[in-house]
């Protein structure tokens, strides 16, 4: 993307020079010669770059700059003066402008000026367009469904955004409850501060307390230096406890003190340090029954189970499915309508027991199945299509003839090929004419 600027001076001259010194393939150059002119080309463009002079007849490069702040904020103002004046430059910086220049000057000193805005402007719209990226990606947007189930999570994701309660999310695994935890955190006002998640299933009892309180250095063999556990790293943001009834019990009664008390030591230190994270907490287990046999502190859990959150299982809202693969397919890049109507059949009638997660992984093998075009039946999986899958070798009675898994193979590739035996031949790495062959031998005709 070219950078756009704009040199603002009465004397024409120096417009021409400058003009000249800072034209390239990547800068486009526009001039005014007096603060009018270039208030009616502000009117009708856009720059990234304002460079003008402060003494010019009518208004001044300060009056411009005050313009320019007030209706283009996003426009970096570089002036120029002939007076090396301590208080001009101070009047200039407090009115926003980037910097400012004393005549006469080097042409590479503007040139490393300018450069400088130039990656200024570039790292804060690669910064803004990234953290819109993110709000887009975890936002309440990223929640996809319109059934009655999913109206009430958005109504409750909102409500329990505006405070700071402890969230507790409930679901199956694959119901997307680190998607609600970051939808939490982003429509609250710890928006931007971190957000830091913890899978508690998948560290070992030995490396969890560490990483969610840190350690001090010889706290333990391998402590070879001070470590900050994910509480502290969270700061002010929100601290996301994923599959929470699988902590053990001395890391529970840790736990239960954090949360109680707002503070943590690390382990091997003295030192107590407050914590201010906001807790979200997710599990797939049932949490009450756990209570009951004694995994899982009465206390403890009264303590999380401050704000339930429940999340239903995709067999339960199934007329959210085809909105789902739509976002799917879009964050592949794909169209909507690349699935047709008795492929989104076979998708709504499945139950879908991995939930969520597993209907995008289906969706990503059906793309790449596909080839990125049209997705047919075939390019589902044999147990989505309530088909078996092919038998593996292990009874001797299972395992198929060569003439059925001929057969089998020949299907697929005539449905997935619509018909057509050239394109069918080609997936099977043979001839058109083996393939009429084949046909004639094993279903008695040359067609389907």
């Amino acid at each position: 993307m070219k950078a756009r600027i704009l040199i603002i001076d009465d004397e024409k001259h120096m417009c021409s020079v400058l003009k000249t010194a800072l034209e390239s393939d990547r800068i486009d150059i526009s001039v005014a010669y007096s603060g009018e002119q270039a208030l009616s080309i502000l009117d009708e463009q856009e720059f990234s770059i304002v460079i003008s002079d402060i003494k010019m007849p009518g208004l001044s490069g300060l009056d411009i700059l005050k313009r320019i702040k007030k209706e283009h904020p996003a426009t970096e103002v570089l002036l120029m003066t002939a007076y090396a004046d301590a208080q001009t430059a101070v009047d200039a910086m407090k009115n926003g402008a980037y910097d400012y220049i004393i005549k006469p000057f080097e042409v590479d000193e503007l040139r490393h000026k300018v450069q400088n805005i130039i990656q200024k402007t570039v790292l804060v719209s690669e910064n803004k367009n990234l953290k819109a990226e993110l709000q887009k990606r975890y936002s309440l947007d990223r929640i996809v469904g319109r059934s009655r189930a999913m109206q009430r999570v958005y109504e409750l994701v909102e409500k329990v955004a505006r405070s700071d309660a402890i969230v507790l999310i409930r679901g199956e695994s694959g119901t997307g409850k680190e998607v609600v935890a970051r939808a939490i955190h982003n429509l609250g006002h710890r928006r931007v501060e971190p957000f830091v998640a913890v899978n508690c299933a998948a560290l070992p009892d030995t490396l969890l307390e560490s990483e969610l309180f840190g350690h001090e250095k010889g706290a333990f063999t391998g402590a070879e230096k001070r470590k900050l556990g994910r509480f502290e790293l969270a700061q002010q943001g929100t601290i996301f406890l994923d599959e929470i009834g699988d902590i053990n019990q001395t890391t529970q009664i840790k736990l239960l003190r954090v949360l109680q008390n707002r503070e943590i030591e690390r382990l091997g230190g003295e030192e107590t340090i407050p914590i201010e994270a906001r807790t979200i907490a997710a599990t797939n287990q049932d949490l009450e029954k756990a209570v009951r046999e004694k995994k899982i502190r009465e206390d403890l859990y009264y303590r999380i189970n401050v704000f339930p959150l429940f999340l239903p299982p995709l067999r339960d809202r199934k007329e959210d499915i085809p909105d789902l693969v739509g976002h799917f397919l879009e964050e592949q890049n794909a169209e909507a309508d690349i699935i047709g109507p008795k492929t989104m059949t076979f998708l709504i009638d499945y139950d879908w027991p991995g939930n969520i997660r597993e209907l995008e992984n289906v969706i990503r093998r059906a793309l790449i199945m596909s080839g990125g075009e049209n997705i047919k039946t075939v390019d589902l999986p044999p147990h989505i299509r309530g088909e078996a899958e092919m038998p593996l070798p292990g009874n001797v009675d299972d395992i198929p003839t060569l003439n059925e898994m001929e057969k089998h193979m020949i299907r697929r590739a005539l449905d997935k090929a619509d018909g057509n035996k050239t394109m069918a031949a080609n997936l099977l790495g043979i001839t058109r004419r083996q393939l009429y062959s084949k046909m004639e031998r094993l279903f008695g005709v040359s067609d389907l």
